[in-house]
């Protein structure tokens, strides 16, 4: 019974973000469409992004970058919210935010001396607790997913790769047909 329990939140926390974001930009779009009337498919959809393209350049302004603080410090504090809200928020910076997160691909030793290694980005080079501070933490995503694990590795056991994060992204995601030719 605990096992099923596990898998249900597993479930509820991958699908939750994913269910909240399509469904909010749904009625955003059908929102839009309803406002304006729009008998043309699709205006309401290149209306949409243009808003929160708008929106996003009031944001990076001076100005609204305070208003946009306290919008993010509330959603933060919200009760259960904080959570859907930090996880959406915290994956789109680290692949499309100013603090891109995913872009050191590295290679990890799954065992020393074994040559079977494991494809993934560096997400922090240094743990502060003291029993772990010999590790680095390493995001291993998984094929054909948004899943992924996070590892605590020995520095010694990861190469740092030359090549662009989004081909070894591409090359992971794909389950090794496309992104590293």
């Amino acid at each position: 019974m605990k096992r099923i329990a596990t898998y249900f939140v597993s479930g509820l926390l991958f699908l939750t973000p994913i269910a909240a974001t399509l469904y909010i930009l749904y009625i955003f779009v059908s929102s839009v469409d309803q406002i304006f009337s729009f008998s043309i498919p699709g205006v309401g959809f290149l209306l949409t992004l243009t808003v929160i393209t708008v929106i996003g350049l009031l944001v990076s302004t001076f100005l609204a970058r305070g208003t946009a603080n306290v919008i993010d410090g509330l959603f933060r504090r919200l009760p259960i919210i904080k959570m859907v809200y930090m996880a959406i928020s915290d994956v789109l910076s680290a692949l499309v935010g100013a603090e891109r997160r995913f872009d050191k691909p590295v290679l990890v030793n799954i065992a020393t001396g074994s040559r079977i290694q494991i494809l993934g980005f560096v997400t922090r080079t240094s743990i502060q607790n003291p029993s772990m501070v010999e590790n680095m933490a390493v995001y291993i995503p998984q094929a054909y997913t948004f899943a992924g694990n996070l590892i605590l590795v020995p520095k010694d056991q990861v190469t740092y790769l030359e090549v662009e994060s989004s081909k070894a992204m591409a090359f992971i995601v794909s389950g090794g047909v496309s992104g590293l030719e």
